[in-house]
């Protein structure tokens, strides 16, 4: 499939450099099957979804994930991805052509890291030296990886450290947020509550890799990259059941859907997960675990937007991102959301 399908025009403003506040404030698009496109907030979420329906977050929390240092007199910048070992990462750097393998890179603070072989991705393995768990040294030295997309147009601060994380935070590991549960307060999961409406958290951690384009012409040429993700014996026997009582399944996140997606067999039975990930979704592609996703708004020609083309129709995808570009909303990680549901 040509990746120019999935191509389309985004002004600059309407990039996102700062989430709503309150986060439930933010706008929200309902698409749902045939009918008109709804304008609403996600604290109408309650409103818009059914008594027995389930929403499957991800509990992954973002570390500081980006580094700077120095190799003799050259600067080079770090942004880890991938978790190899007890001190080991795979990276992403800055500058990667002054860097050899067996060369030290002091990131300050007490933090230096051993260069190691590269992957066919062009990552680079760091290996952390000291005792101190990596975790620790992050938080001395590191920082939060804003997308490149706001990273390019303001400096990270402080506020990102709150910001940049969901409510649901909880497993160390991603270098990058699920952000459509940026939107969610206890207040709206009050409501939520209130409403009959189920909740389960699983565990994809999200990597760097999610932010490269692709640069292929056709999407049978790209290399998806891979996630670490689990679903527990315990909370697949619980989606499996909402699901057989009619409850929808509604995936918060193109993360949530993908790890569900990659633990359901062909038989739409959720199953216990632990494991890599590379599902790569584009339409033609039979869903059988998810009946909706929340999720915000994308990048042109991202294997993302491909995922919403799949699961909505790339000329239905295609409408909504217009209606939304025309009607102001914000995107990407920092911006508003949609509610899609491809059989209401």
């Amino acid at each position: 499939m040509r990746v120019d399908l999935f191509d389309f025009d985004l002004p600059p403003e309407s990039i996102a450099l700062r989430p709503a506040s309150p986060r439930h404030s933010a706008r929200l698009l309902l698409a749902a099957g045939d009918a008109p496109f709804q304008d609403r907030i996600v604290r109408d979420l309650p409103g818009l979804l059914r008594p027995g329906d389930v929403l499957v977050f991800n509990d992954t929390k973002v570390i500081p994930a980006q580094l700077e240092g120095i190799r003799g007199q050259a600067k080079i910048g770090a942004t880890l991805h991938k978790r190899l070992g007890l001190r080991q990462w795979q990276a992403f750097l800055r500058n990667a052509k002054r860097v050899r393998d067996g060369d030290r890179i002091d990131f300050g603070n007490g933090v230096t890291a051993v260069a190691g072989p590269r992957d066919e991705e062009g990552g680079v393995m760091l290996r952390f030296e000291g005792e101190e768990p990596v975790e620790l040294l992050l938080e001395r030295a590191g920082r939060m990886p804003l997308p490149p997309y706001i990273a390019s147009k303001r400096p990270t601060d402080e506020r990102d450290r709150s910001d940049y994380q969901t409510m649901f935070a909880r497993e160390d590991g991603a270098v990058a947020a699920p952000t459509a549960a940026l939107h969610f307060t206890p207040e709206l999961m009050t409501a939520i509550e209130k409403a009959g409406i189920g909740t389960e958290t699983l565990t994809l951690h999200v990597g760097a890799g999610t932010f490269l384009p692709v640069k292929v012409e056709d999407t049978d040429d790209h290399h998806m990259h891979a996630e670490w993700g689990r679903i527990d014996q315990a909370t697949a026997d619980r989606l499996n059941a909402a699901r057989a009582a009619g409850g929808r399944l509604i995936a918060v996140g193109t993360t949530s859907l993908r790890l569900l997606e990659s633990a359901t067999g062909e038989d739409g039975i959720i199953r216990p997960f632990e494991d890599e990930t590379r599902i790569f979704i584009t339409p033609g592609y039979r869903f059988r675990a998810v009946d909706g996703l929340m999720t915000n708004f994308h990048l042109p020609k991202s294997t993302l937007f491909m995922l919403v083309s799949a699961l909505m129709g790339t000329e239905k995808m295609q409408s909504v991102y217009r209606h939304a570009i025309d009607g102001g909303y914000r995107f990407y990680s920092y911006g508003d959301s949609s509610l899609l549901l491809p059989n209401p």
